[in-house]
């Protein structure tokens, strides 16, 4: 796959499809990225579970952060990593450890590592590197906020609502 460029219906799909979300390097500190698109991704429905040595058996937003990915209690779908791109090939292949194999390695904006990319994919897994979810749902979703206005998809049509929670969504096209 080519990962320089993302058409918006891979990103749309699997925004679509994932329902929990391990984030490897969430903060506790209330002005780091990583806690803030944990506030946000839990604001839009998905159950985030941070990931932080440090942080464990701590909470961080009324979560409960787990030392590493086996830890977690459930099957996770996707797995957000913000961490430098050098940590990635060791978080793969924890990630390849999994039973069952997380759908979608995400890695956020700075974060690319090739080589552990092709490894995950290799194994049926879906990669996306420097993106970050917080955003491409802004913008895929139509949704004017930190992202901004530009997004191309913003529509006077009145939006599509998930049941459950007040969110536009993502949305097919």
């Amino acid at each position: 796959m080519n990962h320089d460029a993302y058409d918006n219906a891979y990103i749309t799909g699997i925004l679509n499809s994932v329902k929990t979300i391990a984030m490897v390097g969430a903060s506790a500190n209330d002005v780091r990225p990583s806690y803030f698109v944990l506030k946000y991704l839990l604001g839009k429905g998905f159950s985030v579970f941070p990931i932080n040595p440090g942080q464990a058996g701590k909470e961080i937003l009324a979560r409960m952060t787990y030392a590493r990915l086996a830890d977690v209690p459930e099957p996770i779908d996707m797995v957000d990593v913000f961490r430098g791109s050098v940590a990635v090939p060791g978080i793969v292949e924890e990630v390849l450890r999994l039973d069952p194999l997380p759908k979608v390695i995400w890695m956020q904006l700075g974060v690319r590592n090739d080589e552990a990319a092709a490894r995950a994919e290799a194994a049926g897994i879906k990669v996306v590197m420097n993106r970050c979810p917080k955003i491409e749902y802004g913008k895929l979703s139509g949704e004017i906020g930190w992202t901004g206005v530009n997004s191309g998809v913003l529509s006077s049509k009145k939006p599509l609502m998930r049941p459950g929670f007040q969110s536009f969504g993502v949305r097919q096209k």
